[in-house]
């Protein structure tokens, strides 16, 4: 009888980590499409083409995912924006990293909306006031372009920032809304590029 090869820790350990992944990328895509209340494990698991008790072995269920997830979106945006890019850049980064990844955007969408609890509630507040002071940072930060004359006089910083947000997120919260208003697949390179191009003119230019 032909004896098999054990694979040697640095294997297994890949092979985890690769399983891990997978799991993952199931669950922003399972949580984008239905929000984490609609979403079932057993659905995350068949995305991912593991055994469902895989999700409980790695991350100890469903809200362990939401959990890791959270941390990497957390994680991820202190690289969206380069340091000293300016406004127009900034609105472009902003747009690539949420149309090249519709599900996280989703699920940054359905968190918004209060769909994504928190195991513990002293941890939900402490993410709230990030979140607010997140905000308030961007704010400032917008009125800084302003000074710099990047940004049309007169407009209130807070509302241009606001204004930005909506349009960006407009493919992911009202695709249908883009689709007919300006006529093409609300994800497609070319919507993409009208909604550059369009918001750095309502924004920037007198």
């Amino acid at each position: 009888m032909a004896s098999s090869k054990e694979a040697r820790p640095d294997e297994r350990g890949q092979a985890a980590e690769g399983t891990r992944e997978r799991i993952l990328a199931a669950a922003v895509a399972e949580f984008g499409a239905k929000g984490y209340s609609g979403a079932r494990t057993a659905g995350i698991a068949a995305r991912a083409g593991v055994n469902q008790q895989l999700i409980s072995y790695y991350f100890g269920g469903k809200q362990g995912l939401l959990d890791e997830l959270r941390r990497r979106w957390r994680d991820s945006q202190a690289t969206i924006v380069p340091a000293g890019a300016s406004f127009a850049e900034s609105l472009g980064a902003h747009l690539d990293a949420t149309l090249d990844q519709p599900d996280w955007a989703r699920l940054v969408v359905w968190q918004a909306l209060g769909d994504c609890p928190f195991a513990d509630a002293e941890e939900g507040r402490r993410q709230a006031e990030r979140q607010r002071e997140a905000m308030a940072a961007a704010v400032a930060k917008t009125g800084r372009h302003q000074e710099d004359g990047e940004i049309r006089a007169g407009l209130d910083p807070a509302f241009a920032l606001l204004a930005a947000y909506a349009i960006i997120f407009a493919p992911i919260t009202m695709p249908q809304f883009v689709r007919d208003i300006l006529g093409g697949d609300p994800l497609s390179p070319e919507t993409r590029t009208v909604l550059r191009t369009q918001l750095v003119k309502l924004l920037t230019e007198e």
